[in-house]
């Protein structure tokens, strides 16, 4: 029982470091697009998205290598994605001027496109283990020739891909920058180093976080496909949450937005580097069957994402959130029944 309380106890200092660190993070980044002329979207989506999902890209590596398991692998971060999409409708709720949908900027149906084709690919490749193991002939021999599955050079190509049309759409798309009020904004190099020095605390706290999780999830004798999906995505997301909650607080929405469908973009890409750390065989081969559940959730949840950005509803349900952020709360909500029941 002792053992519970320090785990609890290592989990809220994890959480209360990056909530703290998550601010500076935010108010800084904000201080950089400002700095540099960069839309808020572009530094949500590359920069800010890369740091907070450190933990997703800690996680996945240890469990191919160390922990030997790929479920906790590929749950952590097709989970992630869904908890990320979720964490859409805290913001809807909690931005009461108006949905968040209606004030969205349209370039981030750039970027969720380029989710839905990277978690298609995806998909596809978890089917294809399923109905090839890794014991079959086609399966065994690309990871004997390249130790890779076939997807996932495709999962890489297509985030250069992805980054470079988005940033290209950004730049061709800018808005008139107001001038900078010297007082209000600190300078770029101040800006950088504190961000740096607030992305440090945020790494480390979040690398930290899922191995506090794990062990207080399995201490409740959940199973790993479950563990990974739901419990330790919910923890490795919490930097996610803490900056798209402190961008939203500087009234930087669209960067808050852009961090959440970057981070999506960085958890795929994930999978294509745990697959190339993965020894033993190809990594969507040798994971469960439920993960395609995960996959297609967040797919979907997507497509709600895609039809809110470009659809722009000004409506609520209940005066609470819009109804595509209802849909996305049903949809994950669907997701985490399913894992419970038939998670491995």
């Amino acid at each position: 029982m002792n053992a519970l309380y320090v785990i609890w106890f290592e989990f809220t200092v994890c959480a209360a470091l990056i909530g703290g660190a998550g601010y500076q993070l935010s108010r800084h980044a904000d201080a950089i697009a400002r700095r540099t002329g960069l839309s808020g979207s572009w530094i949500g989506l590359a920069l800010l998205a890369t740091v907070t999902s450190l933990p997703e890209l800690a996680t996945g590596i240890t469990s191919v290598t160390l922990a030997k398991s790929p479920n906790l692998a590929v749950g952590d971060a097709l989970g992630s994605c869904v908890v990320n999409l979720l964490i859409l409708v805290l913001i809807d709720f909690f931005f009461r001027k108006e949905p968040i949908w209606h004030r969205a900027g349209q370039g981030h149906v750039l970027a969720a496109a380029f989710g839905v084709v990277m978690l298609g690919f995806t998909l596809v490749g978890l089917l294809i283990g399923q109905a090839m193991p890794s014991q079959s002939p086609v399966t065994a021999a690309s990871a004997a020739r390249w130790g890779f599955g076939l997807t996932t050079p495709v999962l890489l190509l297509l985030y250069l891909v992805a980054m470079r049309t988005v940033f290209a759409y950004e730049r061709d798309h800018a808005e008139l920058v107001a001038e900078v009020d010297e007082e209000e904004v600190p300078p770029l190099r101040s800006a950088v180093v504190r961000f740096a020095l607030a992305a440090g605390v945020v790494a480390a706290a979040g690398i930290w976080l899922p191995f506090v999780a794990t062990d207080l999830a399995l201490a409740m004798g959940w199973n790993k496909s479950f563990v990974g999906s739901l419990f330790v995505a919910l923890a490795t997301s919490l930097p996610e949450l803490a900056v798209t909650l402190s961008a939203l607080r500087l009234g930087a929405l669209d960067m808050a937005i852009g961090n959440l469908l970057g981070s999506n973009l960085f958890n795929v890409l994930i999978l294509a580097v745990d697959d190339l750390f993965y020894r033993p065989g190809v990594l969507l081969a040798e994971v469960s069957a439920v993960h395609a559940v995960t996959a297609a959730s967040a797919i979907t949840m997507t497509g709600l994402a895609m039809v809110g950005l470009f659809f722009k509803p000004g409506g609520r349900v209940l005066r609470a959130i819009s109804w595509v952020s209802l849909g996305l709360a049903a949809m994950y909500l669907l997701n985490t029944y399913v894992l419970y029941l038939y998670g491995e």
